[in-house]
């Protein structure tokens, strides 16, 4: 039976790079997102690759509808690989305008969205001794910047929680890391195009040892922030 990775937040770009790369490793493939349209065109592309996939159109923000399609998804076999990545919605702040309301925005996406995700599969990966948990964030998540505070204040999370898990799973069989993306995703750029990266998805797949992956140059994001701030003084 083909294995079976599951994309929440799929979209064009990074989760079409990384449905590409496993389905081209013989991965079936279940795409998450809110617009059935989207998916659809996105099954159709892969389709026309050879790869099996299958659309699970939800809101990550309706907790209830997520699980829902997870479950769904899981219909296609066991899930073996979960990938999260929803892209930043809503209002992002700056550190000091940073309100609870704005906080707890990012925190529901990308806390609770990842919280509720991992929770739906984990059972059936600890009843199977294996499967892989795959949670991307920015690079906010690690170089603090002033003009993305709330969307950092969550992706931090998500990224300790990914090591968090990594190390109470990885002795039941199970692999947990974390993709920090540190550029833009850009079509053509032999570091940042969506398949370059989604072939570092896989390769971070096979490394069972490893916790985190970063593409990207997280220092040209740290001189962006530091040339932000001083121009501001």
């Amino acid at each position: 039976m083909a294995k079976t990775l599951v994309v929440v937040g799929a979209g064009p770009g990074l989760g079409m790079g990384v449905a590409r790369a496993f389905g081209r490793h013989g991965f079936q493939v279940g795409l998450i997102a809110r617009s059935k349209d989207t998916l659809d065109a996105l099954v159709g592309e892969l389709t026309e690759l050879g790869i099996k996939a299958a659309a699970f159109p939800a809101d990550i923000l309706d907790r209830d509808a997520l699980a829902s399609a997870i479950t769904r998804a899981g219909e296609m076999g066991p899930v073996d690989v979960l990938e999260y990545s929803p892209s930043p919605t809503g209002q992002i702040t700056g550190a000091a305008q940073t309100t609870v309301a704005s906080a707890a925005a990012q925190f529901d996406l990308h806390v609770l969205g990842a919280v509720t995700a991992v929770g739906q599969v984990l059972p059936q990966m600890r009843a199977r001794g294996e499967g892989t948990l795959l949670l991307t964030t920015g690079v906010s998540s690690t170089v603090p910047a002033p003009f993305l505070a709330n969307v950092g204040l969550a992706m931090a999370g998500v990224r300790n929680w990914a090591h968090a898990l990594h190390a109470e799973l990885r002795p039941q069989g199970i692999h947990a890391a974390t993709v920090t993306i540190a550029s833009g995703i850009v079509t053509g750029d032999k570091v940042m195009d969506p398949d370059v990266i989604g072939a570092r998805y896989y390769d971070l797949y096979r490394q069972r040892d490893r916790v985190e992956e970063v593409i990207g140059d997280p220092e040209a994001f740290r001189a962006l922030v530091a040339e932000r701030v001083d121009g501001r003084r």
